[in-house]
């Protein structure tokens, strides 16, 4: 692996890649490279957001546009098609897609050519409501579009000594964000179960929900200390539903078989993920030093395929940063090899029972990646082919990432057909 010069040549446009990949959606296509490239908005455009009525504010364990309450930007963007686009306002981006407000019409633009109508995501009614204890309730669940996510715990104990992944901006976000706004390394179980139970009574909004945070290594073995947050997390989330289990997804640490089965046991949860970030055991190595210290690439690898066991096949899946594995001086040195061991690695996780998703890395600031470039629009929407097609050929799906669920994967959109 050397320095990828492959990945500094010309590149194909939006336009360019939507002639040459017919059969797949231009609006995935554009979700994409916004994903790829970030966001800004003309003043004009964030006039036009409504507080009463379109989603401003968020809780988040990365940063992507902040936690303060002002200025009000729009949390993210739909497509008139309903796909989702999950991106931040990044005014620091080296050329970031722009929302106009032009001709009565909200629209994304590139060099001034408007390229989509686009609309923002609508507030849920459960958002300007309180806890008993005085929470806000959108510092408790951010919503998307039909789905509820929760943090329950905001720093990742792999930064402690260093190790925490490169292109990834969780405890710096989190140091910042307490400094300032005196955020709580973990939010009380009871204002969640408060907060779901306000959140489902509006009939349809959601249709899952996801827990997510960062890695706690603490505990009689690794990653038990973690295992019972979340434990204590999807109980209290359990006392809204009279099923034994509930849409519901987590993505965590890889976790030992007996602490599955605990999981599995003892809460409501549905379907369970564990992201290797990178799918080579070199880069894992580089990209991910405190996974690959404290357990390694086959290890976390064999867990994954061990939690089929206990979850069932379409189940369990990991998510990858995708594009990351070009970035420099270690990774691949063309895109077309990037691309070649991602899927072969892929098809072998599918093999066993586990789907693979991606999405979309986007250097951001506080990461050791931050001023990184991601490979080109053309890559990405090859590896979305390629991962979809690995799903289609071993029957598996992508429920608990799908496009009304999550909205964050290009891959996954493509199960739409």
């Amino acid at each position: 692996m050397n320095a990828p010069n492959e990945l500094k040549s010309h590149q194909l446009s939006y336009h360019e890649i939507v002639a040459k990949y017919p059969t797949v959606s231009p609006f995935v296509i554009l979700k994409t490279d916004v994903q790829r490239r970030g966001v800004t908005y003309t003043t004009q455009a964030i006039e036009r957001a409504n507080p009463a009525l379109h989603l401003l504010q968020f809780r988040s364990i990365f940063h992507t546009i902040g936690e303060k309450q002002t200025p009000q930007i729009p949390v993210s963007l739909l497509l008139r098609d309903g796909t989702s686009i999950l991106t931040g306002m990044r005014p620091d981006a080296p050329a970031p897609y722009l929302v106009d407000f032009v001709d009565g019409r909200l629209v994304l633009t590139d060099h001034g050519q408007i390229l989509e109508e686009v609309e923002y995501w609508h507030k849920p009614q459960y958002v300007d409501k309180h806890t008993s204890a005085g929470t806000p309730m959108w510092q408790v669940a951010t919503p998307r579009p039909q789905r509820l996510d929760i943090n329950p715990y905001s720093y990742c104990h792999f930064w402690d000594d260093g190790g925490g992944c490169k292109y990834c901006n969780i405890s710096s976000h989190f140091n910042k964000e307490r400094k300032n706004n005196g955020k709580p390394l973990r939010i009380a179980p009871r204002d969640i179960y408060e907060t779901v139970r306000e959140a489902v009574k509006q009939p349809g909004r959601f249709a899952n929900i996801m827990l997510t945070g960062g890695s706690i290594l603490s505990g009689s073995q690794l990653f038990d200390d973690e295992l019972q947050v979340y434990i204590e997390t999807l109980q209290a989330i359990g006392e809204n539903f009279t099923t034994r289990r509930f849409p519901s997804q987590l993505i965590a640490s890889a976790f030992s078989l007996d602490q599955l089965a605990r999981l599995y046991e003892e809460t409501g949860l549905l379907t369970y993920t564990s992201d290797l970030e990178v799918l080579d055991d070199a880069l894992f190595n580089w990209i991910c030093p405190g996974k690959a210290g404290k357990l390694g690439y086959q290890a976390w690898k064999r867990r994954l395929i061990d939690a089929v066991q206990i979850f069932g096949t379409g189940r369990v899946n990991t998510g990858i940063v995708g594009g990351v594995e070009t970035a420099t001086p270690h990774g691949f040195a063309s895109e077309d090899e990037a691309l070649d061991a991602t899927l072969t690695e892929a098809e072998d996780l599918a093999q066993h029972g586990v789907t693979v998703v991606q999405c979309v890395w986007s250097p951001t600031r506080g990461s050791a990646f931050a001023k990184q470039h991601p490979p080109s629009l053309e890559y990405y929407v090859r590896l979305s082919q390629g991962l979809d097609a690995l799903r289609r050929h071993y029957n598996l799906n992508a429920d608990m990432d799908s496009y009304r669920i999550c909205g964050n994967h290009p891959d996954t959109d493509l199960s739409r057909i």
